[in-house]
């Protein structure tokens, strides 16, 4: 049995097979860890999401931040965009199934006998794994339960930009998912800067990108994400793997066994999305 994780697949169901096709990937045997934004801006958005669900145990995803946009659109909390290809999920027949099974899903996966975690977006540097996994549980427990829909009436926004052990209700929700499932430059504290993540030497000097700050708290954890394109799939840390490698842009889908850390990239031929 092998475990693999998968970067941002965003709906391009295509290059997903493969993918996993070049891999060797065997449902019945083997794991497949989807590191969030498993759908949205490709073009078969709801065929992803089918296979996922459907690999049932040997499947283990992380929700990022459009898996929670579409639960969104769902409910008519948002207004769909032109960018926005996952709406057909809302036009299927089973789209209570999917869209049930996907607000169940966690935002942090752990596994340790391994000592490996995925995420979508990234764990604040100020934030120990175990404080990550509790303030994770508290953002699950709201979207598994009855309050669902009101939290995701209160989940966008860009503040708070700070972690504070004070922050309660909605404010507290929304900065965790933040962290979670959008953060790519922050301070050392967990401030969080949105804007220049394509050229983050041009960031302010406290900020980095999260994952760089020599006092992270996570250091000795291996940490799988996506979200972060321009990245190229390089981070610079021994520890820290980056899996979106930009195939919605036309670029590549990668993949990594966690056994041995081979990677597996396919080459996108043209851009996948319709933007």
């Amino acid at each position: 049995m092998a475990t693999y994780a998968i970067g941002d697949i965003q709906g391009c169901y295509d290059e997903f097979m493969a993918l996993l096709e070049l891999a060797r990937f065997k449902p019945k045997k083997d794991k497949l860890w989807v590191a969030g934004d498993m759908i949205n801006r490709g073009p078969n958005s709801l065929e992803t999401l089918r296979y996922i669900k459907n690999l049932g145990d040997s499947a283990v995803p992380v929700l990022g931040n459009h898996d929670l946009h579409l639960l969104a659109l769902a409910h008519k909390i948002q207004k769909p965009k032109r960018s926005d290809t996952a709406v057909q999920i809302l036009q299927a027949p089973d789209r209570r199934e999917l869209l049930s099974w996907l607000r169940k899903q966690p935002l942090i996966h752990y596994d340790k006998d391994r000592n490996y975690a995925m995420v979508h977006a990234g764990i604040p540097p100020e934030w120990s794994l175990k404080k990550a996994l509790l303030l994770a549980s508290e953002v699950e427990t709201v979207l598994r339960g009855s309050d669902y829909k009101k939290f995701l009436v209160n989940m966008y926004g860009d503040s708070p930009c700070r972690w504070d052990d004070n922050l309660r209700g909605w404010p507290r929700l929304r900065i965790i998912t933040n962290y979670l499932t959008r953060m790519r430059l922050c301070d050392h504290k967990g401030g969080l800067e949105y804007l220049h993540y394509k050229m983050s030497a041009q960031a302010p000097s406290s900020y980095k990108p999260w994952f760089a700050h020599g006092k992270r708290k996570t250091r000795n954890l291996n940490i799988i994400f996506g979200h972060w394109a321009a990245l190229n799939g390089e981070s610079g840390q021994g520890r820290v793997f980056a899996l979106d490698t930009g195939c919605v842009w036309g670029q590549q889908l990668t993949m990594m066994r966690l056994e041995d850390q081979q990677m597996f990239s396919l080459e996108c031929a043209a851009q996948c999305t319709y933007v």
